[in-house]
Order: structure tokens, then sequence, then C-alpha cells
């Protein structure tokens, strides 16, 4: 065995048993499909969701604070928003100024959040099922510091 390969091997085990970002992104992707499989039936994925909590909560919004809020990308933002405009779900608005625009929940928009709310209750109860009550608590509490940190 060659020094690179037993450096590679070593660095791969070294990820595999400690890399946070795998973790975490393992819980996301498994807590986001508990989601998306429960959602399903009205047709909205979790981002998307979370997208309408948002902009109900806070709107009229414009899209890029929605982004920052939920620490989604622009791209990503910009393609859930346009689907969520074709769907009927959103309105888009122009904003304060010329150069920006506002989003606003439409009739429909609150109509799938209604839909959603037993559906959401129940990927809620399955998520917190696999996370355990201890990991959805850390969860909350991991948020929450980041919010804090993020804000300042």
């Amino acid at each position: 065995m060659t020094d690179s390969t037993r450096r590679a091997e070593e660095a791969a085990a070294d990820m595999a048993a400690e890399c946070l970002a795998m973790r975490s992104r393992l819980i996301g992707r498994t807590v986001t499909a508990i989601y998306d499989d429960a959602l399903r039936p009205v047709g909205v994925t979790a981002g998307q969701l979370n997208i309408l909590a948002v902009v109900v909560r806070r709107g009229p919004i414009a899209p890029g604070e929605v982004a920052r809020r939920l620490n989604i990308e622009k791209s990503t933002m910009s393609r859930n928003v346009e689907r969520m405009k074709r769907n009927g779900w959103l309105a888009i608005r122009p904003g304060e100024s010329a150069r920006s625009q506002e989003l606003r929940i439409t009739k429909s928009g609150r109509r799938i959040l209604e839909e959603a709310e037993p559906l959401w209750r129940e990927a809620q109860r399955r998520a917190r099922e696999v996370l355990g009550a201890g990991g959805a608590k850390a969860i909350h509490r991991l948020a929450g510091a980041i919010r804090e940190r993020s804000v300042g």
C-alpha cells in the first residue's frame, strides 16, 4: 500500500467516523423524506410548506428575506417560488422599490396550508419517533442557537 493510499484511507475512516456535515445531512435527508412523504397527497414539499409558512407569518415579504430566514440558496428559492406561483399558491407583486418584489400567499396557498396541517402533524410525530425525544429537543436547541448567532 502506498503512502498516498494509506493517507486517503485514514482520511476516509476519520470522515466516516467523525464528520458533522455527513451526519447532519443524513439527519436532514431522513427528516425531510418523512415530511415529503406525508405531504405528497396535497402536492407540496416540506421546503415549499416552509416557504408558505414564512410568507403567511411575515408577508408580504421579499423572496430574499424568505431565503435568508430559511437559509435557502437563491437558486433553490427562485425555483420553488416559480413552481408555487405556477401552482397558484403565491403571488408576486412589485415591492417598495422598482427592483424589489414581494411574495403574498393566495387563497389557494392558504388552502394548501390548511390541508397540509394534519399531514404535517403526523410527519412531526413520525420524525419525533425516529429522532427520539432527546434528538428532537437537540435539534430545536441547535436551531435556536444558530438563529441567535446569525441574527447578531
